[in-house]
């Protein structure tokens, strides 16, 4: 049938009923905080490059983690600035690091939160990539995977609810896994990183975390942008080494590849909302640009759309609130 009999605009007439018909929802429950964490006290330290976003000492968690929950968001990932970097990484998998002693204060203070971590190694490394490097400057795949499970392993006992591998290491999420598993550890789940492009949104991030790369990029572990393919082939590599969640980041460009993920495998699928995607709309807003409110919340369900059933994405506070409203 055609106009005049189909009238699509019927049911756009007034809110009661765009609502009824909405296909897709936006809940701060889909919402995942990234939390900056580093040594001190009474630290909060509000990044240069991404308005409204703070690198905060350990005693300031359980405040953060309160306010989430009372905005419904039941989630945050950790990331740590260490006190000193080394070659190997150490403050990684180090017991008494700012991500493991952030891990305990969170699950002490505040345990209906649920604790996501980061498993990688840039922050910490000297020379800010994530792994071990060869003589020739190259991060070595397979001793890097032996790092990365110590640090998941350190996290669960440590407390954490999940675990994270950011690093794109080919065998990290099997190598993870087995770590977990021997040691007790069969409960944690794995959020992979599966489509994790070397991307140039990233910028503000590496200002918050202090993990630039002292020399090169990160384009020899990190995917090419030009590349869709591909992504299926990490994804799928990913899920059967164990991810019980697969990610795809940065998401803004990308949800195309968040939507052939979703459609290919039917997994719990994650979209990073990153940095220089968030530091892009803010700067906007403050020069009176755009409607802030509005564009946040239209990327957001965008993603939701795609096929993303959790966002990780530093607006979460703001589109928290402003779905209140």
């Amino acid at each position: 049938m055609d106009f005049p009999t189909v009238r699509m605009r019927r049911l756009r007439r007034n809110e009661t009923i765009r609502s009824m018909v909405r296909e897709t929802t936006l809940d701060a429950a889909d919402l995942i905080y990234p939390l900056f964490v580093k040594w001190g006290t009474g630290v909060r330290d509000e990044v240069a490059s991404m308005p409204g976003v703070f690198n905060i000492s350990v005693d300031q968690l359980e405040a953060e983690g309160r306010e989430l929950l009372e905005l419904g968001i039941p989630a945050v990932i950790l990331f740590g600035l260490p006190e000193h970097k080394d070659e190997a990484g150490s403050g990684a998998f180090d017991p008494d690091g700012i991500v493991q002693q952030a891990i305990r204060e969170l699950k002490a203070k505040v345990p209906e939160l649920y604790v996501i971590t980061d498993v990688c190694m840039c922050e910490y490394t000297s020379h800010g990539h994530c792994g071990a490097l060869d003589e020739g400057g190259c991060v070595i795949n397979d001793v890097t995977l032996e790092m990365l499970a110590s640090v998941a392993v350190s996290h669960a006992e440590a407390g954490a609810d999940m675990v994270a591998p950011s690093d794109m290491m080919d065998g990290r999420v099997a190598a993870i896994r087995a770590a977990l598993d021997a040691e007790g550890f069969t409960d944690i789940p794995i959020m992979a990183y599966s489509a994790k492009y070397a991307s140039a949104y990233y910028g503000p991030f590496r200002d918050a975390a202090d993990s630039a790369p002292a020399f090169g990029d990160r384009k020899q572990y990190q995917m090419d942008a030009a590349n869709a393919e591909e992504a299926i082939r990490e994804t799928g590599l990913d899920i059967a080494e164990g991810a019980d969640i697969v990610m795809v980041k940065p998401a803004l460009a990308y949800m195309d590849i968040i939507r052939r993920v979703k459609d290919a495998f039917a997994m719990p699928t994650a979209a990073y909302n990153v940095s220089g995607e968030y530091a892009m709309v803010k700067a906007a807003a403050r020069n009176g640009w755009i409607d802030e409110q509005r564009v946040v919340l239209e990327t957001l369900t965008g993603f939701k759309r795609a096929g993303a059933d959790l966002i990780l994405t530093y607006h979460a506070k703001d589109a928290a609130r402003w779905l209140r409203g």
